[in-house]
């Protein structure tokens, strides 16, 4: 544990420049691992429930289920990419590589290593959501000016996912820890977001719950995107996908802060 003295908050471009820096420089040697286990399940999920459960139901809401499904295959990449490699890597860089106590010890705070790595994970989460939007391509889903926004939905989503990665990761002091989130938190987050099914097919009370949920709410603004937007409905979205990433963040820098510095 580091012993730097507590600074107060602050975030300077060139610090966040300097932790960018090295996730792109360390990326660059695992981009294809990364990209490949990020990638591909999606796929293979949207492949699977989308042509296994197409067979027996043709339309959800009027689309048709594939591209009901690819939609939210995009949102599933998104989750993913972010959460996953936050929580993983944060870890072991602050429990193992020891990278955390040498980056405070530099003149970087850390409120910028917070920012700086969900910043990037969040941009590369929001890449990685383009492939299944490609394969739903092929599977019929039509084209529209519209869906150039669906990145920029995942880099906002990706970043609180980031966040939030690196709060439960700042939570725990093994990956043995980490179970219980992907379990209690990560999969109901999953399976609870009209990724694969729509809500209205659930009760009430647990349809009110999923409303809090931040996955539904990108699943729900890429699905406007590729089938007609709700000005009005996506303002709401968007405002919920912001203030999810916000208190992410801060709860990560805080409890991140409380694990380094002393």
């Amino acid at each position: 544990m580091s012993r730097a003295r507590v600074l107060p908050a602050r975030i300077e471009r060139v610090a966040l420049a300097g932790v960018w820096a090295r996730e792109w420089t360390v990326f660059r040697y695992y981009w294809r691992t990364r990209t490949f286990a990020a990638v591909v399940e999606p796929v293979i999920m949207l492949v699977a429930f989308g042509i296994g459960f197409g067979k027996l139901v043709s339309h959800v809401a009027g689309i048709p289920y594939i591209q009901f499904v690819g939609t939210g295959a995009v949102a599933t990449a998104v989750l993913f990419s972010a959460v996953f490699s936050a929580m993983f890597d944060s870890l072991y860089k602050r429990r193992y590589q020891r990278v955390y106590d040498a980056m405070l010890a530099a003149p970087v705070d850390v409120d910028e290593i917070v920012t700086g790595e969900a910043l990037f994970l969040g941009t590369r989460a929001g890449l990685y959501g383009i492939a299944p939007l490609l394969v739903a391509f092929c599977f019929g889903l039509p084209p529209k000016p519209t869906m150039v926004l669906v990145p920029l939905v995942g880099v906002l989503t990706g970043i609180g996912f980031a966040a939030l990665g690196m709060l439960f990761s700042a939570m725990v002091s093994t990956y043995d820890g980490l179970s219980y989130v992907i379990s209690g938190v990560i999969t109901p987050l999953f399976l609870v977001a009209g990724t694969f099914f729509p809500l209205t097919r659930l009760p009430d009370w647990l349809r009110s719950l999923a409303l809090l949920n931040p996955l539904y709410h990108c699943v729900e603004l890429i699905r406007h995107c590729a089938f007609g937007l709700h000005p009005g409905a996506d303002l709401v979205h968007v405002a919920a996908l912001a203030a999810f990433a916000a208190l992410a963040w801060a709860l990560a820098v805080w409890r991140t802060r409380a694990r380094l510095v002393v």
